[in-house]
């Protein structure tokens, strides 16, 4: 096999709704920045259900959302309210600390409807760590997009075919979603020293070697390989240069040091992340009495 296998581990955050989790693993605990990889869904909600993600904190990361179907209400401590939609990205920099929560937005929840999409965590290079967080909101028609051939790449984070998207970065990295016609090729070259690519949907090729649906594959270095899409595929495509040193991860945390890690925890017994706007509960840590939810 010209590629290294990551299969899911399935996961459910309770009242049906699972994801897929494809990073960390082993012995790809990163590609790239990206540290954590989440495919959630597809799951229907019924007319009064819907995602609770109660508040919860991050740090030394950011996150990625990327929706193919549904809507996500985002609420975070500096005050953000924002809907994503699918084709958008909500991109929020946890630096050196941000609490947020997830929900459906009441529209959804009230009529019922489905969610489906990939959520990731990109890990801070150690001069960014400690920033002060942020949140963006990019419509899908602010996202570069590339057509060819049968293949519709749209540019989330990063740069890839010549494209840049607007969203911010802080290392070197690519992140992007495919939609690939039956018969289309791609070719992945070596720009990036970690690449990988995911198969959400459908079936395709690497080189000729099936991809198995919501696998990821981790590319070769220095070699270029090409996707030959079999049937429609939803793809996305990952990567960037290796992180600066390894990370530890407790949690919703991600750092450098498991000092920053502990300070973390007292910071969030504390309540000290800040308040969630219209938010009156929160996740608390895994070693609280209560159970603990694990959502990005």
């Amino acid at each position: 096999m010209t590629f290294s296998l990551i299969k899911p581990h399935v996961k459910d955050l309770g009242g049906g709704f699972t994801v897929r989790r494809l990073l960390p693993s082993h012995p790809h605990k990163m590609v790239g920045p990206f540290i954590f990889f989440d495919h959630m869904g597809h799951v229907r909600f019924a007319p009064g259900e819907g995602l609770d993600v109660r508040p919860h904190p991050h740090i030394g990361l950011a996150t990625v959302t990327y929706l193919f179907e549904g809507a996500i209400l985002h609420r975070d401590s500096l005050g953000t309210v924002q809907e994503i939609h699918p084709g958008d990205v909500n991109w929020m920099t946890a630096g050196d600390g941000i609490a947020h929560s997830e929900r459906s937005p009441d529209a959804l929840r009230r009529a019922g409807g489905a969610l489906h999409g990939i959520q990731t965590w990109i890990a801070l290079p150690k001069e960014h760590e400690r920033t002060e967080p942020s949140f963006e909101h990019h419509p899908g028609v602010a996202l570069p997009t590339v057509s060819q051939d049968g293949v519709e790449l749209r540019i989330i984070v990063g740069s890839f075919f010549g494209k840049t998207s607007p969203v911010t970065s802080y290392s070197p990295m690519f992140y992007v979603a495919a939609e690939m016609q039956p018969g289309a090729r791609l070719e992945i070259a070596p720009d990036y020293t970690e690449r990988a690519v995911y198969l959400a949907e459908g079936e395709l090729t690497l080189d000729g070697e099936a991809l198995p649906e919501r696998h990821m594959a981790v590319l070769p270095e220095a070699q270029a390989l090409t996707i030959e899409a079999k049937t429609r595929a939803r793809v996305m495509l990952l990567g960037g240069e290796p992180m600066d040193g390894d990370r530890f991860i407790w949690w919703n945390f991600v750092a450098s040091s498991k000092e920053a890690i502990q300070q973390a925890k007292e910071r969030w017994r504390a309540q000290g992340f800040g308040k969630v706007p219209d938010e009156t509960e929160w996740i608390p840590l895994p070693d609280e009495p209560k159970p603990a939810e694990s959502f990005s």
